[in-house]
């Protein structure tokens, strides 16, 4: 059995956003706050996974009561997916051991760029303890658990998404391959990026997401990575096709 829980569902600034007063910004509909995009993948109670690691990472482990965590799968190094890595250092010290994540080798280089300390040869102590797994787009296990890696494009910059079992996340695409689509038919629920309804250079708008959502035929399919500029949660959930629904921050869903 596999739970995701929806740690958050916003795009890199998240919402609200700072200084707008759009009516999503100013919205008191708890599903109108979201944070940056992730999700937790719990493979029969046991093994959690944790897919992007943002600025808000501190905030969701502690809004879940999250204290224990078996990996975290990266899907690139932008900011919004890999800025909270150094908040890993309060699970080392809960689980007292290190945390494993995966992730391409160009991002694995941006991370250890980026937090250097923890991985200085004498380190400063409290530091995160972070070990570094390198994959590619073959298939991999985590816990015995198979990962399927996903490629897309996030503009040019190639990304990962990740097919659990009959669960697949992809996240900051704006195109994928028919191949990668091949890979993914026969989930049972499916999270894919919709930035906004106006076409986008990096992600998939409304639309496009929905002409993907259709090829995978998915029997359940959340939209997450959402700006402010898809709207109030209520109205624009009204517009959605049957089997197709935002995702929001604090949800969860059971997959048989």
């Amino acid at each position: 059995m596999i739970k995701v829980t929806f740690l958050g569902t916003g795009t890199s600034q998240g919402v609200p956003i700072i200084g707008c007063e759009c009516e999503v910004c100013s919205s008191l509909d708890k599903k109108d706050n979201r944070l940056r995009s992730s999700v937790m993948v719990t493979i029969d109670n046991q093994t959690n996974i944790i897919i992007d690691c943002g600025p808000d990472f501190r905030y969701q482990m502690l809004r879940e009561k999250i204290k224990n965590i078996s990996a975290i799968l990266l899907t690139h190094f932008h900011k919004d997916h890999i800025g909270g890595l150094d908040e890993v250092r309060a699970l080392n010290y809960v689980m007292n051991k290190p945390i494993n994540i995966y992730a391409e080798q160009q991002c694995i280089n941006v991370v250890k760029k980026d937090f250097d300390y923890a991985f200085a040869e004498n380190k400063y102590p409290g530091v995160p303890q972070i070990i570094t797994n390198t994959i590619t787009t073959e298939p991999f296990k985590i816990n015995g658990i198979d990962i399927v890696p996903i490629r897309g494009l996030h503009h040019k910059m190639p990304v990962l998404g990740y097919r659990i079992g009959q669960f697949c996340y992809l996240t900051d695409m704006n195109s994928i391959s028919k191949e990668d689509i091949d890979k993914i038919k026969g989930v049972d629920c499916l999270v894919i990026n919709a930035l906004r309804h106006s076409k986008h250079l990096s992600h998939f708008s409304l639309s496009e997401a929905l002409e993907i959502i259709e090829q995978i035929g998915a029997k359940r399919n959340y939209l997450t990575h959402m700006s402010h500029e898809m709207g109030l949660y209520e109205k624009t959930s009204k517009l959605l096709p049957s089997g197709v629904a935002m995702g929001y921050d604090g949800l969860k869903i059971t997959i048989e």
